[in-house]
């Protein structure tokens, strides 16, 4: 976000809470891309995410009161609330902020009231994670205010229950972890299971990865995405009372005749088929990126949208037709990014192709569904940090 959209949020600040010899401390958190491993980080799974210049950017300040108040400059509202904290029925935005509070006064910290005012330009609804940005940035910015000194990777583990806990998605942990540890440039391999990782340096040559953003967004995504969660772990359950050494859905290597035996339910089969069919692609996309086997890293990604959708089925009409026309053209490869149900395609291409697709795609997804299409190019960037005005 540029110096002088937060130079008029810091006016704004001051406007909205008043001004006083303290001054607000700016955080900012970035979006992110998982690249490959969709859907597998709540089930031990290894993905390859990277943190991107989308963001979002908080001012906090302590205010010296027992309330706490919040300012959305998306939503233009403010919020005042109190222990203990309940979850805002008018305003639920503002749980992604009191559930880490909540997270971090289970793990013993004293968290002073604070006035916080919150902005962003990642696209709601686009699957780029702007809820997890806003959890981690202000775990962050309040560790930072504080004094608490919690590590970045804690300060994941604690947006992730936010969210699990207190939100009621139940997400993975991928998605706050990259925008905490994310570095300029690079990409991390990320076990899911053990939270170790490692950073990738990729040089793409002559490509690029871009997205397109659908511009829908189905209200199915939270339900259906917490039925899929349940729907692996009673596969899971199904699986571990034959063969128990599988600790997680990830690591199952049976074939589809001794996943049946198993009696997985139809919809139990199709998303273990898509969960362990992901493990094999990831290791084709990171092994393709580091040997600059394009060709075979875009393979992976239409192999993965085609189990996301006919698998996994957390894709829709939109996004499939995209994918298919972006394939018709000629494009290396593509897949739908994120929870699902709308939101981003990430695009893997030759840079020299971008304006014939934007011009052709656009043209063909409006007349189908009357809807226009967004291109974002990006950036790789660093991960959830302070910035000194």
């Amino acid at each position: 976000m540029d110096s002088l959209r937060s130079k008029e949020n810091l006016n704004h600040f001051d406007r909205i809470f008043g001004k006083t010899n303290s001054k607000p401390r700016l955080f900012e958190a970035p979006a992110r891309i998982n690249i490959i491993g969709e859907h597998v980080d709540y089930l031990g799974g290894i993905v390859l995410p990277a943190a991107i210049n989308f963001s979002v950017q908080v001012f906090l300040r302590p205010n010296q009161s027992q309330i706490f108040q919040f300012h959305s400059i998306t939503y233009n509202e403010t919020v005042k609330v109190r222990k203990p904290f309940q979850s805002h029925p008018t305003s639920p935005w503002t749980d992604y902020i009191t559930g880490v509070i909540v997270e971090m006064e289970a793990l013993g910290f004293d968290v002073p009231a604070f006035d916080l005012l919150v902005d962003g330009n990642i696209p709601q609804g686009s699957g780029l994670s702007s809820s997890a940005a806003l959890e981690v940035v202000t775990g962050f910015a309040i560790s930072e205010t504080y004094g608490f000194g919690i590590k970045k990777e804690d300060i994941a583990v604690i947006g992730q229950k936010a969210e699990n806990n207190f939100v009621g998605t139940k997400c993975g942990i991928m998605d706050q972890f990259i925008i905490a540890v994310g570095k300029e440039n690079d990409c991390i391999s990320l076990n899911t299971n053990t939270l170790s990782y490692s950073y990738h340096h990729f040089e793409l040559e002559d490509y690029e990865f871009y997205l397109i953003n659908s511009n829908v967004k189905h209200n199915l995504k939270d339900s259906a995405y917490n039925k899929r969660r349940l729907e692996c772990e009673s596969a899971l359950e199904k699986i571990q009372a034959k063969f128990p050494n599988f600790k997680q859905l990830y690591d199952v290597t049976l074939s589809k005749e001794e996943l049946i035996d198993c009696c997985l339910t139809g919809d139990e089969l199709k998303r273990t088929i898509h969960v362990t069919s992901e493990r094999d692609r990831t290791k084709q996309v990171i092994q393709g990126l580091e040997s600059n086997q394009f060709s075979q890293v875009g393979m992976s990604l239409f192999e993965t949208h085609e189990s996301l959708s006919k698998n996994f089925e957390v894709s829709c009409e939109e996004t499939d037709f995209i994918v298919s026309t972006l394939k018709s053209l000629g494009v290396i490869g593509a897949r739908m990014i994120g929870g699902g149900f709308g939101g981003c395609v990430l695009v893997l291409d030759k840079k020299n192709q971008f304006a014939k697709i934007n011009e052709e795609l656009k043209k063909s997804y409006q007349q189908k569904f009357n809807l226009e299409l967004d291109f974002y190019k990006f950036q790789i960037s660093d991960g959830v940090k302070e910035i000194f005005t």
